[in-house]
């Protein structure tokens, strides 16, 4: 099933995670360097003027495959493409303030 044409999956199980937060700092590394050349040619190869990057984590995430992948999709001008749809809420920055807090020290 394919969201667009053009899709691309970079398959990066060499790694051997299941999620993204399973990488080392090394594959994630790599990764993050392939990521921009290969989005380059998705956009030229398809001549697609947007693209999204979709990465899930978990099968409550959405997962079905698992094995750390990523999901290049081409969106175009008439609106083909991934289609998100986000339900915004309120933010409580002090709640905010504090998670961050937290995400910082654990992220050490």
């Amino acid at each position: 099933f394919f969201v667009a044409a053009g899709v691309v999956v970079q398959i990066v199980n060499q790694f051997a995670a299941a999620t993204l937060d399973q990488l080392s700092d090394d594959a994630a590394a790599a990764i993050g360097r392939a990521l921009p050349r290969l989005s380059r040619a998705v956009l030229k190869a398809t001549g697609a003027t947007a693209f999204n990057i979709l990465q899930n984590n978990g099968a409550a995430a959405h997962q079905a495959v698992f094995h750390v992948h990523f999901h290049i999709i081409p969106k175009f001008e008439n609106g083909t493409g991934l289609g998100i749809r986000w339900e915004s809420q309120k933010f409580d920055h002090a709640a905010g303030a504090t998670l961050a807090k937290e995400i910082a020290a654990m992220a050490l």
